[in-house]
C-alpha cells in the first residue's frame, strides 16, 4: 500500500511552493473513527496528520475532550485552507466550513495561512 503524505504550497498558484506537512497520515473515513480523533492519545509524532474527509462542505466542530496536547487544526474545501487554529489540551473548540479537517502536532501549521493549499499525495 502506498504512503500517503500531506503536502502543504502556499504562494500564487502559479508558484506555489511545496512543504511537507506530515509524512504519517492517517484518514478517519468512518462516524467511529471521525467521532474518536485523537482522543486517548498520549501524544502524536511530529511528522503526523490526521485528516477527516467529508461529503461537501459543511460547518465542522472539532474538540480537545480527553486530547492532553495542543494541535493544529486546519479547514479546507478543496484543498484550500479555510481557517487555521491552535486548539489547547482539554479544553480547545474550533469550528470552521470545511469539506476536510485537519489535525496536525501544535506547531506544524505554523507557516499555513488561510488561501493556502494543502493536500493528501501518494
Amino acid at each position: 500500500m502506498p504512503s500517503v503524505r500531506l503536502v502543504h504550497r502556499s504562494g500564487p498558484s502559479d508558484d506555489r511552493e511545496s512543504q511537507l506537512l506530515a509524512s504519517d497520515v492517517d484518514v478517519a473515513r468512518s462516524t467511529l473513527e471521525q467521532g474518536r480523533g485523537l482522543m486517548f492519545r498520549r501524544s502524536i509524532p511530529d511528522d503526523y496528520a490526521l485528516v477527516f474527509p467529508f461529503d461537501a462542505p459543511d460547518i465542522q466542530w472539532l474538540h480537545m475532550l480527553f486530547v492532553p496536547f495542543a494541535i493544529d487544526a486546519l479547514w479546507l474545501v478543496d484543498g484550500e485552507v479555510q481557517k487555521t487554529k491552535r486548539l489547547a489540551p482539554f479544553v480547545g473548540l474550533g469550528r470552521g466550513r470545511a469539506d476536510t479537517v485537519v489535525e496536525l502536532p501544535a506547531g506544524a501549521a505554523d507557516g499555513v495561512a488561510v488561501g493556502d493549499e494543502v493536500r493528501l499525495v501518494e
